[in-house]
């Protein structure tokens, strides 16, 4: 069954809506990810786990936003950064009309950690029309249920390109995982982490990856994305 709404007519549409009220929302970004990975990895990521959902559920998927709030990493001239602003009539435009056509149950599938502060200020926004909506931070999602899975923990396993996400598109898109790339770039120490601290993402890496992506297996792909699907299932089976 086709889930995705931009591939039904808008007959079916309706039709499908009318009998499933939960839309997910994929959203990801078009950024620098390591010299290994494509740089539309947090979508293609969150469209699959979307996908997963989807066909559990029976639900649609809405259409996706390909660009992000990339400014933290606008220092690599291969980073498509969209402003926040246009995010966020973006989302709200995509809310307002799935709302209008009778959607009631939202799941955000945020792949992009850019986006999360934006993706809630819309949800928060939209209570007062009588939805459902939630919300997976996909990444911060992956450390919070990864368990024993992976060889590291915090920066080192779940850093920007490293051994959770190299190894997430190594199970997913196989064929987009560049091997003679995979680095090791070790995490800076932070002896402030209580104090929110800006800097060019480029002070932090010379080429997109923080972490170990050279211990990533598609076998730690495959858990953590069964791990992870199942607890959002556990979720939605509780609350939607």
């Amino acid at each position: 069954m086709e889930n995705y709404i931009r591939k039904l007519s808008g007959k079916k549409y309706l039709a499908r809506l009318a009998e499933n009220l939960t839309v997910i929302i994929p959203t990801g970004a078009c950024e620098v990810y390591g010299p290994q990975l494509p740089m539309g990895t947090d979508l293609l990521v969150a469209q699959k786990i979307s996908e997963m959902i989807a066909d559990r559920i029976g639900a649609l998927i809405a259409p996706t936003i390909e660009m992000g709030e990339s400014s933290a990493l606008a220092a690599f001239p291969c980073t498509f950064a969209m402003p926040r602003k246009i995010l966020e009539d973006y989302l709200e435009a995509l809310v307002s009309m799935l709302i209008e056509d009778g959607a009631k149950n939202l799941i955000f599938i945020t792949g992009h950690a850019g986006n999360v502060d934006t993706v809630s200020y819309t949800i928060k926004k939209h209570l007062k029309d009588g939805i459902k909506a939630c919300q997976i931070d996909w990444w911060r999602f992956t450390n919070a249920n990864s368990g024993e899975i992976f060889d590291y923990k915090g920066a080192m396993a779940h850093g920007h390109a490293s051994e959770c996400g190299t190894s997430v598109m190594m199970y997913l898109y196989p064929e987009l995982v560049d091997h003679d790339e995979i680095s090791c770039v070790q995490a800076k120490a932070n002896s402030f982490p209580d104090i929110l601290q800006y800097e060019h993402f480029t002070t932090k890496t010379p080429n997109g990856s923080i972490g170990d992506a050279t211990v990533a297996t598609p076998q730690k792909g495959e858990a953590i994305v069964h791990v992870c699907v199942e607890r959002i299932m556990d979720y939605l089976k509780t609350q939607f």
